[in-house]
């Protein structure tokens, strides 16, 4: 006799209500976690439209005001100009001697951005890569100096340079600037020479490639996102650098576009030329504008690159 294993019509029963049950409360929390997902990146997207525009609209508003008139300044501030008119442009690179202070800036800043990236480098690598006695010492010292205000050091510094006949100096300014950057530099790049393979360096020292070939050759290259990062920021702060050059820069021929900033607001200031302090704000500011949109995609990298192991 032939039997079929029918289960009894109540079991049956039983078994259908769990399974609508089982899947009405498995699939319940879905849509809720969806919406609630889509309302917090509606609202982080609004509020970092906000702050783009709160950012945006004064750079903006300054490139526009220096291509116009002093009376459509104030006559039809939020306007666009009428046309393209350089005459301030030309007065604040000229008469406000703002290409004496930009070609100061650039030397200065250049001189100390290469020593910062070189010696800060050669430290975090040694810090890094190698034990020895006092090796966290001296990087807690790194550390403890990006904590230290600088105004404390402005009197005991000025002497220094003083005696030392660096005062007045582009290449005093210079030095100052690495020792101001370098203790952000070290904590920077010593996390970041931490990430990086040391089967490549190994292998490059059984190769019969000294301590320094392997740190130029090999290392080095390999570091190019964090040295790009830290070089950005080092750039930032020392291009808008005020306080050091204000103390130990009194030279007018050798001021730096900070210094020249200050003097043309409080000369323009009486003399009604808002015009071409808006140029001079704008020149000021196009180099690091610059800086930021050529390499902000290695920025991003280099700081994803040394937070990720």
């Amino acid at each position: 006799m032939k039997t079929t294993d029918t289960p009894p019509a109540g079991a049956e029963a039983a078994k259908v209500p769990a399974q609508r049950s089982g899947t009405t409360g498995g699939d319940a929390p879905g849509p809720a976690k969806t919406t609630g997902g889509n309302v917090l990146n509606v609202f982080s997207h609004g509020v970092l439209i906000v702050w783009a525009i709160m950012v945006v609209l004064p750079l903006f508003w300054a490139v526009m005001s220096s291509f116009k008139t002093d009376s459509d300044i104030f006559n039809t501030p939020w306007s666009l100009p009428g046309s393209l008119s350089f005459d301030a442009w030309g007065r604040a690179w000229s008469q406000a001697h703002m290409s004496e202070y930009f070609l100061n800036t650039i030397m200065v800043v250049g001189g100390s951005l290469v020593g910062t990236l070189v010696l800060g480098s050669m430290a975090a690598y040694v810090i890094a890569r190698f034990e020895f006695p006092g090796n966290r010492f001296i990087y807690f010292l790194f550390v403890g100096g990006m904590s230290f205000p600088i105004m404390l050091a402005l009197v005991p510094l000025f002497y220094v340079m003083d005696n030392m006949g660096l005062l007045n100096t582009i290449h005093g300014l210079i030095a100052v600037y690495i020792a101001y950057s370098l203790p952000f530099t070290v904590f920077f790049l010593t996390s970041f020479f931490r990430t990086l393979p040391t089967s490549v360096a190994e292998a490059a020292i059984i190769d019969g490639a000294s301590h320094t070939r392997t740190f130029f050759q090999v290392m080095l290259p390999m570091a190019k996102p964090g040295l790009i990062s830290v070089g950005i920021f080092n750039f930032l702060g020392q291009w808008n650098q005020y306080m050091l050059p204000t103390v130990l820069n009194t030279d007018p021929e050798k001021r730096v576009l900070a210094q020249g900033l200050v003097e043309l607001a409080a000369s323009q200031g009486y003399k009604g030329d808002y015009s071409g302090l808006f140029a001079g704000l704008v020149i000021a500011m196009l180099p690091v504008l610059a800086a930021y949109i050529v390499f902000q995609r290695q920025v991003v990298s280099g700081l994803t690159a040394g937070a990720l192991k």
